[in-house]
This record gives structure tokens, C-alpha cells and sequence, in this order.
């Protein structure tokens, strides 16, 4: 009876699934957090009647035949990427990201990394850095003495020194955007990495064509909506539960088999 194997594997994709919308449900006031979706697809099949077939010596074809599925499997959890709420911070160096890409961090091997978390702070010599204090690329340095930092929806930043008037540009935030952003590598710590999945990045400045603009004072929430993740949580606990029955009613027609026998 291969009904237990099948609810088996709709158990375990299940189980997967709440775990999936766990992390997200965890993550909802992570900065930059892009929620989840588990991706499922069915098992192979088995024949016991192809479909196609001649079904006489007249040459008659199986219209349908008989396949019996065999269960389900994870294909992938798929990251959705939409635009999370813009929260209201004050801090100047807290940037938003308003539309598509990312700001490439420096990780300490030298790789670069990719976040929408923009919640930076500065380091000993005034380098602009993530909370970790990983370079923001291409790297800017606030100068000594400066009382205020300006960033323009164009990613220039501007410092306002002591005893100067005018404010002077010291550096370009660049973003970088994929062909598929869904294939980009989690790490951990609000951190991307490029794949083969996603292909190359592409640089560019913010507000050019295909770039979002940067939003200063602003962080960019997670995409996460509670209401949706307990829906599909109360979704997955049911399919969840009906497999288990799945199970429960096979034993019960296997041990009816062996009392009759």
C-alpha cells in the first residue's frame, strides 16, 4: 500500500513549508528581509496503463490510461522581492532603498555581498559601514570634523565639516541589480551573495535607468505581512493534518486486510 509512503512525503513538504513561514513570521522587523515561499512539485509516476497505448488490434489508443502519482517534493523556497514600507528612522546614515538594488558590502575574504538592509554607522576613521563593520562600497570616508552628512536620492554623499560653509561631496553610493535577484545566495546577517543562478551584478548609479533611488532617513522594513503568513500557516497545519489522516485510514484498511486473512 503505497498510500503511507505518499502521505509520508506530504507530511515531511508540509513540515518544511511551516518552517518556511516560520522564519518569515521570526523575521518581521529584520531590516531589508524579503519574505519566503516554499515551492512544491509532484513525484514521478507510475503506469499501470499508459496513456497512448493501442488498446485493440484496430489500432483503439488509451485515451487517459492509469498513473498513480507517488508523492510530493520541494522544488525550491523562493524569495519574493517586493518593496517593503519605508520606515522613518531620522538617522543620516540610514538609506532606503526606493525600487530595484542593493548596496554591495566588503566582507572580510575580500568577496562582495549584497544587502537592502541600509542601517549604516561609521567606523574608527570615519569609513562608512554595515552594523557588522563591513565596508559599504566603493568605500567613503567621512572627513574629521564633520558636524552632518547630506545623501541625495542620486546615492551622492555630501559632508558638512566645522568651520566650512559649503558642504563637500565625498563619495557615490552605487547599487548593483541581477537578472534574476531570486537566484542571489543567503548568508545570513541581512547579506546576499552573487551565484551562477543569478548571473553577474550590474552597476549603476541610484535613479538611473533600472536603479531604485535612495530614500536618507529611511530603512526599508521587511515585505512580511503577518495577516498573509498566519493564513498560510493555518493552511499548511491542515494539509498537515489531512496527510496524518491519510496514514491513520491506511492502517486502519491494512488491519482489516489482516483480519480478514
Amino acid at each position: 500500500m503505497q498510500s503511507l509512503s505518499i502521505a509520508t512525503t506530504g507530511m515531511a513538504a508540509q513540515q518544511l513549508n511551516v518552517e518556511v513561514i516560520s522564519n518569515n513570521i521570526a523575521n518581521m522587523n529584520t531590516t531589508g528581509y524579503k519574505r519566503q515561499r516554499a515551492e512544491f512539485q509532484d513525484l514521478l509516476y507510475q503506469d499501470q496503463r499508459r496513456v497512448g497505448t493501442n488498446s485493440s488490434d484496430a489500432g483503439t489508443i488509451v485515451p487517459s490510461g492509469i498513473q498513480l502519482g507517488v508523492g510530493v517534493k520541494t522544488a525550491a523556497t523562493y524569495r519574493i522581492n517586493e518593496q517593503g514600507a519605508l520606515t522613518l528612522t531620522e538617522n543620516n546614515l540610514d538609506v532606503a532603498i526606493r525600487g530595484a538594488g542593493y548596496f554591495q558590502v566588503e566582507l572580510p575574504n575580500g568577496e562582495t555581498a549584497y544587502t537592502r538592509a541600509g542601517s549604516f554607522q561609521t567606523s574608527q576613521d570615519g569609513t562608512i559601514v554595515t552594523p557588522d563593520g563591513y565596508t559599504v562600497l566603493p568605500g567613503i570616508t567621512l572627513p574629521a570634523a564633520t558636524l552632518n552628512v547630506t545623501i541625495n536620492e542620486s546615492g551622492q554623499v555630501f559632508a558638512l565639516i566645522d568651520g566650512q560653509v559649503q558642504e563637500q561631496n565625498v563619495g557615490q553610493i552605487q547599487l548593483a541589480t541581477f537578472q534574476n535577484a531570486a537566484g542571489l545566495e543567503n548568508v545570513g546577517n541581512n547579506l546576499l551573495l552573487e551565484s551562477e543562478a543569478s548571473g553577474a551584478a550590474t552597476t549603476g548609479v541610484p535613479g538611473a535607468n533600472g536603479f531604485g533611488k535612495i530614500q536618507q532617513g529611511f530603512v526599508e522594513a521587511s515585505n512580511v505581512d503577518p495577516v498573509q503568513e498566519i493564513t498560510n500557516l493555518i493552511t499548511a497545519q491542515r494539509a498537515y493534518e489531512l496527510n496524518s489522516k491519510v496514514i491513520e485510514t491506511s492502517d486502519q484498511l491494512m488491519s482489516t486486510v489482516n483480519n480478514i486473512r
